[in-house]
């Protein structure tokens, strides 16, 4: 089994972002990856703590998001969308240009973005412990078979895309421990998807029944799972995954 992509999403659910490797300690995040996320008027977030996703600003309730990819600059986050220009900005500044660029794109029933939040010491993952999730490219061809349709790997925001392995094996792995690299994460738990896999990363538009397509061929809505890192090293594409 081989590691054939890596991405990190540095504003959470607004763009993401292709890397070659990075440097992971134990118990944390891939580094860059939802370091800021966009609070909205209903959120409960006070100051840089972890909460819910529900408080942010995100895809699946505006699918129009999953059509942003993002650059990392030195200081600066540059966002790219088909129907916007591009925008670079510093996150951690004003953010009233980027709240004036998302706002052809959002939703106006949807409680409006206040502003970028971002996160102390770990990313704003969708679990409320540091997590990294890997999906498996034979379980996106099986279900991409069963709707009858390629699909794109963007849909699922995954950090880690793996191949070699067996459709759907990666949910035998909970409680397992696997070597990536030099550093080593332990298989926890399956992700539940939502509706922000149902939209066309390429336009922002849903376009395809995925969660029903989940439901009828396998009886869940998962795809994927998430590690934690347990002890630290470095992680490429190319490295093997290796099962212990």
């Amino acid at each position: 089994m081989r590691l054939t992509e890596i991405w990190r999403h540095p504003i959470k659910g607004h763009g993401r972002e292709a890397i070659r490797g990075f440097d992971i300690a134990s118990g944390g995040t891939i580094p860059g990856d939802r370091v800021w996320a966009v609070a909205h008027e209903a959120s409960k977030q006070r100051g840089s703590e972890w909460v819910p996703p529900a408080n942010f600003q995100r895809g699946a309730k505006l699918p129009a998001l999953m059509a942003i990819t993002a650059e990392s600059g030195s200081g600066t986050v540059t966002l790219h969308h088909p129907g916007r220009p591009d925008l670079t900005f510093d996150p951690d500044g004003d953010s009233r240009v980027f709240l004036d660029w998302i706002a052809p794109l959002l939703d106006p029933a949807r409680a409006a973005p206040t502003g970028i939040v971002r996160s102390a010491d770990r990313g704003y993952t969708d679990t409320d412990f540091p997590s990294i999730s890997l999906n498996n490219a034979a379980s996106l061809d099986a279900l991409a078979a069963a709707m009858g349709r390629d699909l794109s790997r963007h849909r699922w925001r995954g950090n880690l895309w793996i191949e070699g392995a067996a459709p759907w094996s990666e949910f035998d792995w909970i409680g397992r421990e696997a070597t990536l690299g030099t550093a080593r994460f332990r298989v926890v738990q399956r992700i539940t998807r939502c509706r922000a896999t149902m939209a066309d990363p390429e336009s922002g538009l849903i376009d395809g029944d995925t969660l029903g397509a989940l439901e009828a061929g396998w009886g869940h809505r998962d795809f994927g799972v998430y590690l934690v890192c347990v002890a630290p090293g470095r992680v490429e594409i190319d490295d093997t995954l290796v099962l212990a």
